[in-house]
Protein backbone atom coordinates (compact mmCIF):
# COMPACT_ATOMS: atom_id res chain seq x y z
CA UNK A 1 0.00 0.00 0.00
CA UNK A 2 0.76 3.55 -0.62
CA UNK A 3 -0.11 6.38 2.07
CA UNK A 4 -0.61 9.67 1.67
CA UNK A 5 -0.80 12.47 4.68
CA UNK A 6 -1.80 15.87 5.13
CA UNK A 7 0.37 18.34 7.38
CA UNK A 8 -1.98 20.78 9.12
CA UNK A 9 -4.57 19.12 11.50
CA UNK A 10 -3.55 15.51 10.07
CA UNK A 11 0.33 15.10 11.56
CA UNK A 12 0.28 17.75 13.53
CA UNK A 13 -1.72 20.54 15.35
CA UNK A 14 -1.23 24.04 15.08
CA UNK A 15 1.33 23.75 17.88
CA UNK A 16 3.38 21.54 15.30
CA UNK A 17 3.22 19.13 17.80
CA UNK A 18 3.07 15.15 16.29
CA UNK A 19 2.20 12.81 18.76
CA UNK A 20 4.31 9.47 19.66
CA UNK A 21 1.64 7.32 18.53
CA UNK A 22 1.34 9.31 15.07
CA UNK A 23 4.95 8.47 14.44
CA UNK A 24 5.10 5.19 15.92
CA UNK A 25 2.35 4.34 13.10
CA UNK A 26 4.33 5.76 10.73
CA UNK A 27 7.37 4.03 11.15
CA UNK A 28 5.76 0.64 11.54
CA UNK A 29 3.88 0.85 8.71
CA UNK A 30 6.95 1.42 6.70
CA UNK A 31 8.31 -1.07 8.44
CA UNK A 32 5.57 -3.31 7.24
CA UNK A 33 6.27 -2.41 3.69
CA UNK A 34 3.76 0.61 3.17
CA UNK A 35 5.21 3.50 1.61
CA UNK A 36 4.87 6.88 3.25
CA UNK A 37 4.21 10.23 1.60
CA UNK A 38 3.29 13.79 3.05
CA UNK A 39 0.71 15.19 0.35
CA UNK A 40 0.54 18.96 1.40
CA UNK A 41 -1.00 21.87 -0.15
CA UNK A 42 2.51 23.63 1.38
CA UNK A 43 5.16 24.50 -0.84
CA UNK A 44 8.14 22.63 -0.39
CA UNK A 45 9.76 25.75 1.06
CA UNK A 46 7.55 25.24 4.27
CA UNK A 47 8.13 21.55 4.45
CA UNK A 48 11.34 22.05 6.45
CA UNK A 49 10.66 20.79 10.24
CA UNK A 50 13.01 18.73 11.44
CA UNK A 51 10.59 16.84 13.33
CA UNK A 52 8.89 16.28 10.69
CA UNK A 53 11.02 14.97 8.28
CA UNK A 54 12.35 13.23 10.69
CA UNK A 55 9.82 10.78 11.07
CA UNK A 56 10.96 9.12 8.21
CA UNK A 57 8.83 9.80 4.77
CA UNK A 58 9.40 7.99 1.04
CA UNK A 59 8.55 10.78 -0.39
CA UNK A 60 6.96 14.13 -0.49
CA UNK A 61 4.05 15.53 -2.66
CA UNK A 62 3.43 19.74 -1.95
CA UNK A 63 2.22 22.42 -3.41
CA UNK A 64 -1.38 20.46 -3.96
CA UNK A 65 0.70 18.13 -6.63
CA UNK A 66 2.65 20.25 -8.72
CA UNK A 67 6.17 18.91 -6.85
CA UNK A 68 6.95 15.45 -6.21
CA UNK A 69 9.99 13.66 -4.87
CA UNK A 70 10.96 10.24 -4.18
CA UNK A 71 13.53 8.64 -2.27
CA UNK A 72 15.07 12.00 -1.42
CA UNK A 73 15.04 13.28 -5.38
CA UNK A 74 12.78 15.49 -7.15
CA UNK A 75 10.75 13.39 -9.69
CA UNK A 76 8.30 16.32 -10.91
CA UNK A 77 8.11 19.88 -10.67
CA UNK A 78 5.62 22.19 -12.24
CA UNK A 79 6.31 26.08 -12.12
CA UNK A 80 3.98 28.87 -12.62
CA UNK A 81 5.31 30.08 -16.27
CA UNK A 82 6.78 33.72 -15.16
CA UNK A 83 4.14 35.92 -17.10
CA UNK A 84 0.85 34.04 -16.00
CA UNK A 85 3.29 34.53 -12.16
CA UNK A 86 3.80 38.36 -12.89
CA UNK A 87 0.28 38.76 -14.52
CA UNK A 88 -1.31 37.22 -11.22
CA UNK A 89 0.51 39.30 -8.80
CA UNK A 90 -0.46 42.30 -10.23
CA UNK A 91 -4.85 41.31 -10.88
CA UNK A 92 -4.81 39.97 -7.17
CA UNK A 93 -3.17 43.33 -5.79
CA UNK A 94 -5.32 45.30 -8.14
CA UNK A 95 -8.51 43.74 -6.77
CA UNK A 96 -6.89 44.37 -2.58
CA UNK A 97 -5.71 40.73 -2.02
CA UNK A 98 -2.72 40.05 0.22
CA UNK A 99 -0.32 37.44 -1.84
CA UNK A 100 1.91 34.54 -0.63
CA UNK A 101 3.83 33.16 -3.93
CA UNK A 102 4.84 29.68 -3.07
CA UNK A 103 7.55 27.92 -4.30
CA UNK A 104 10.17 24.74 -4.09
CA UNK A 105 13.41 27.02 -2.09
CA UNK A 106 11.44 30.30 -1.74
CA UNK A 107 8.56 31.79 -0.77
CA UNK A 108 7.76 35.03 -1.26
CA UNK A 109 5.42 38.05 0.52
CA UNK A 110 5.90 41.44 1.94
CA UNK A 111 5.78 41.76 5.50
CA UNK A 112 4.15 44.69 5.96
CA UNK A 113 1.29 42.56 4.46
CA UNK A 114 1.26 40.15 6.77
CA UNK A 115 2.48 41.80 10.03
CA UNK A 116 0.35 41.25 13.68
CA UNK A 117 -1.43 38.11 11.45
CA UNK A 118 -1.74 35.32 13.20
CA UNK A 119 -1.18 33.35 10.01
CA UNK A 120 1.68 35.12 8.27
CA UNK A 121 3.50 35.49 11.94
CA UNK A 122 3.20 31.92 11.76
CA UNK A 123 4.67 31.87 8.27
CA UNK A 124 7.55 34.77 9.06
CA UNK A 125 8.48 33.01 12.09
CA UNK A 126 9.17 29.49 10.73
CA UNK A 127 10.58 29.84 7.08
CA UNK A 128 13.63 32.51 8.04
CA UNK A 129 15.72 32.70 5.03
CA UNK A 130 13.41 30.87 2.51
CA UNK A 131 11.27 33.96 2.72
CA UNK A 132 12.07 36.72 0.33
CA UNK A 133 9.75 40.12 -0.38
CA UNK A 134 7.81 39.92 -3.72
CA UNK A 135 9.11 43.33 -5.04
CA UNK A 136 12.46 42.96 -3.88
CA UNK A 137 12.97 39.89 -6.30
CA UNK A 138 9.94 41.05 -8.79
CA UNK A 139 9.40 38.60 -11.77
CA UNK A 140 12.43 36.23 -10.69
CA UNK A 141 9.81 33.90 -8.10
CA UNK A 142 10.19 30.21 -9.00
CA UNK A 143 7.00 29.17 -7.78
CA UNK A 144 3.90 26.51 -7.91
CA UNK A 145 0.71 28.14 -6.45
CA UNK A 146 -0.66 31.28 -4.52
CA UNK A 147 -2.21 31.56 -1.57
CA UNK A 148 -4.08 35.36 -0.63
CA UNK A 149 -5.23 36.90 1.85
CA UNK A 150 -8.78 38.58 0.86
CA UNK A 151 -10.88 40.30 3.26
CA UNK A 152 -12.33 42.70 0.42
CA UNK A 153 -15.86 42.40 -0.35
CA UNK A 154 -17.27 39.30 -1.91
CA UNK A 155 -17.57 41.35 -5.02
CA UNK A 156 -14.39 42.27 -5.76
CA UNK A 157 -13.23 38.62 -4.28
CA UNK A 158 -15.45 37.06 -7.19
CA UNK A 159 -14.05 39.41 -9.78
CA UNK A 160 -10.95 38.50 -9.36
CA UNK A 161 -11.92 34.85 -9.83
CA UNK A 162 -13.10 35.30 -12.96
CA UNK A 163 -10.16 37.08 -14.13
CA UNK A 164 -7.92 34.11 -13.37
CA UNK A 165 -10.22 31.40 -13.57
CA UNK A 166 -8.42 30.32 -17.05
CA UNK A 167 -5.31 29.74 -15.23
CA UNK A 168 -6.69 28.67 -11.94
CA UNK A 169 -8.30 26.62 -9.59
CA UNK A 170 -9.67 27.98 -6.37
CA UNK A 171 -9.55 26.76 -3.31
CA UNK A 172 -11.63 29.29 -1.09
CA UNK A 173 -11.27 28.75 2.88
CA UNK A 174 -13.09 31.25 4.19
CA UNK A 175 -14.06 34.74 2.76
CA UNK A 176 -10.44 35.89 4.25
CA UNK A 177 -8.28 33.33 2.38
CA UNK A 178 -7.64 31.24 -0.89
CA UNK A 179 -5.54 28.58 -2.41
CA UNK A 180 -4.94 29.29 -5.85
CA UNK A 181 -3.68 25.84 -7.60
CA UNK A 182 -2.75 25.99 -11.54
CA UNK A 183 -5.35 24.32 -13.32
CA UNK A 184 -5.40 20.28 -13.20
CA UNK A 185 -3.33 19.91 -9.99
CA UNK A 186 -4.54 19.03 -6.61
CA UNK A 187 -3.31 16.83 -4.28
CA UNK A 188 -5.31 13.90 -5.49
CA UNK A 189 -3.68 14.18 -9.07
CA UNK A 190 -0.22 14.23 -6.92
CA UNK A 191 -1.67 10.78 -5.64
CA UNK A 192 -2.25 9.57 -9.50
CA UNK A 193 1.04 10.85 -10.39
CA UNK A 194 2.95 8.90 -7.83
CA UNK A 195 1.33 6.05 -8.61
CA UNK A 196 2.40 6.38 -12.45
CA UNK A 197 5.65 6.86 -10.90
CA UNK A 198 5.94 3.65 -8.84
CA UNK A 199 4.18 1.62 -10.76
CA UNK A 200 1.35 1.40 -8.38
CA UNK A 201 -2.81 0.66 -8.40
CA UNK A 202 -4.22 3.59 -6.95
CA UNK A 203 -7.16 1.47 -5.64
CA UNK A 204 -4.17 0.36 -3.21
CA UNK A 205 -3.71 3.67 -1.72
CA UNK A 206 -5.16 5.56 1.61
CA UNK A 207 -5.02 9.10 2.66
CA UNK A 208 -5.47 10.93 5.21
CA UNK A 209 -6.61 14.68 5.82
CA UNK A 210 -9.18 16.78 7.93
CA UNK A 211 -10.07 19.57 5.85
CA UNK A 212 -11.51 20.88 2.39
CA UNK A 213 -8.45 21.06 0.57
CA UNK A 214 -7.41 17.30 0.86
CA UNK A 215 -11.11 16.49 -0.88
CA UNK A 216 -9.49 15.54 -3.66
CA UNK A 217 -7.09 13.30 -2.36
CA UNK A 218 -9.64 11.55 -0.10
CA UNK A 219 -11.69 10.89 -3.11
CA UNK A 220 -8.86 9.78 -5.59
CA UNK A 221 -7.18 7.49 -2.74
CA UNK A 222 -8.36 3.78 -2.84
CA UNK A 223 -9.50 4.69 0.99
CA UNK A 224 -10.07 8.04 2.14
CA UNK A 225 -9.65 8.65 5.81
CA UNK A 226 -10.75 11.66 7.34
CA UNK A 227 -9.72 12.86 10.60
CA UNK A 228 -12.55 13.03 13.02
CA UNK A 229 -13.53 16.50 15.35
CA UNK A 230 -12.26 18.80 12.09
CA UNK A 231 -13.78 22.02 11.16
CA UNK A 232 -14.79 21.16 7.86
CA UNK A 233 -17.30 17.84 7.65
CA UNK A 234 -15.78 15.14 5.46
CA UNK A 235 -18.19 12.55 5.48
CA UNK A 236 -19.24 13.42 1.81
CA UNK A 237 -16.08 12.46 0.42
CA UNK A 238 -14.19 10.55 2.83
CA UNK A 239 -14.37 6.37 3.40
CA UNK A 240 -13.75 5.95 6.86
CA UNK A 241 -14.17 9.02 9.54
CA UNK A 242 -11.27 8.15 12.44
CA UNK A 243 -10.62 9.52 15.71
CA UNK A 244 -9.57 13.34 16.13
CA UNK A 245 -5.52 14.09 15.76
CA UNK A 246 -5.95 14.67 19.53
CA UNK A 247 -6.94 11.05 20.41
CA UNK A 248 -4.47 9.57 17.77
CA UNK A 249 -6.53 9.16 14.53
CA UNK A 250 -4.15 8.68 12.74
CA UNK A 251 -2.61 5.32 14.96
CA UNK A 252 -6.54 4.21 15.25
CA UNK A 253 -7.13 4.59 11.72
CA UNK A 254 -4.05 2.34 10.70
CA UNK A 255 -5.33 -0.47 12.70
CA UNK A 256 -8.97 -0.67 11.94
CA UNK A 257 -7.16 -1.03 8.68
CA UNK A 258 -5.00 -3.62 9.68
CA UNK A 259 -1.81 -1.52 8.41
CA UNK A 260 0.07 -1.85 11.34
Amino acid sequence: MVLFFDIDGTLWNYKNEISDKTIEAIRTARKNGHKCFINTGRARSFVTNKNLLGIGFDGIVSSCGTMIEYDGKVVFNRLLPAEDAIYSVDTVRKYGFKPILEGPNYSYLELSDFKGDMYGDKLIEEMGERLRGIDEYWGLWEIQKISCATDVPAKKRNACYDELSDIYDFIIHSDKVVEMVPKGFNKGVGIQKVCDLLGEDIADTFAFGDSINDKEMLIAAGVGVGMGETYHDLTGFADYITTSLDNDGIWNAMKHFELI
